[in-house]
């Protein structure tokens, strides 16, 4: 599989570090608009640099799409014409149509559409996923200090969108309603944002994410009648702790106990704890593009994720009028709102 990547930012370099030796591919070369930069990246991981994305595409079965957020589309979109795979980092695109438009390009050209939602492949998620029973309550909590990268959009788009992801393919079933705040502080756009979202299941979850934190935290939280899940993705770690079989509840319930009595700790560890997250994602991507494997994270989730992220936005306006026909994203908002989000 002759594969390439499109953008060598900060991580787009490491699309570049990983794809090296991912097994099955061979790496044809990165293209990157900034001389500077391409030289940079030509010179520290030996990979060559093209300098034209048409000369890429043309030498490629596959590629990845590691620009800003709003080149998503057109440099997507120029692989997908060709019939080139594409896994396209998160969100999928700025807008709904111009997502529904690059799914459309990748079925009439006969490509594939895999969206980079790293976080499903983190070492706390792929342990915890045996023990996950339909979940009642989820609480996610993202923060992290202010980074340029990724400002380009607003913080829901940036990094709550991992979290969407997350929370749509743990509790399962669609949001019925769904209330949020944000506000703007260091850019144009939202930079805190909070949304409750409620399932037709009946769960509910309760997502914050924060770009200008003074601490980087990365944490789950999942609530079900089985016991309880507390996942550090930072770490790649986590616990379970579960209610012990046989318990009796009326007992229990008369006097104080100790954890100990009526819970057993579960540490999650997946059985290939070392696996860096990305070169699991590549890896699935190559698998994917050759048929082995299924797509993990399809165009089809990332246009979810993305409605979803939409929808919070939407509802974070109406409470701030100030961001109308300031935020990036209603440009193309005509692309309407799927049943599944």
């Amino acid at each position: 599989m002759r594969i390439g990547v499109i953008g060598a930012g900060s991580l787009g370099y490491h699309h570049v570090r990983l794809l090296r030796d991912v097994p099955d591919a061979q790496l044809v070369g990165f293209h990157e608009l900034r001389p500077e930069r391409a030289a940079q990246v030509e010179s520290e991981l030996g990979v060559s640099s093209i300098g034209s994305l048409d000369e890429l595409l043309a030498g490629v079965d596959a590629v990845t799409v590691v620009v800003p957020t709003p080149a998503h589309h057109a440099a997507a979109r120029r692989a997908l014409e060709r019939g080139v795979h594409v896994l396209i980092e998160k969100p999928i695109a700025s807008t709904l149509a111009e997502a529904d438009d690059l799914l459309d390009v990748a079925r009439a050209n006969g490509a594939l559409v895999q969206t980079g939602h790293v976080e499903r492949f983190n070492r706390a998620i792929r342990a915890a996923l045996p023990y996950i029973d339909s979940p009642r309550f989820v609480e996610s909590d993202r923060l992290a200090p202010f980074n340029p990268r990724g400002s380009d959009v607003a913080v829901v788009l940036d990094l709550m969108i991992h979290d969407i992801d997350l929370v749509r393919t743990l509790v399962g079933g669609r949001v019925t309603s769904l209330a949020a705040s944000g506000v703007p502080v260091l850019t144009p756009s939202v930079d805190i944002a909070n949304a409750r979202l409620t399932f037709d299941t009946g769960a509910v979850a309760n997502i914050t994410a924060s770009r200008v934190s003074r601490e980087r935290v990365r944490k789950l939280r999942i609530f079900q009648r089985s016991g309880y899940l507390s996942l550090d993705l930072g770490r790649g770690s986590g616990d379970f702790y579960r209610l012990r079989d046989g318990l009796d509840v009326a007992a229990m319930a008369s006097a104080p106990r100790q954890l100990e009595e009526y819970m057993e700790h579960v540490p999650l560890v997946p059985h290939d704890e070392n696996a860096e997250p990305l070169r699991l994602e590549l890896e699935s991507f190559v698998a994917a593009t050759q048929g082995r494997e299924p797509v993990i994270v399809t165009g089809d989730d990332g246009r979810e994720a993305l409605a979803l992220a939409l929808r919070i936005m939407g509802e974070i306006e109406r409470s701030l009028p100030e961001l109308a026909g300031a935020a990036e994203w209603r440009s193309g908002e005509s692309g309407g709102e799927s049943a599944g989000a």
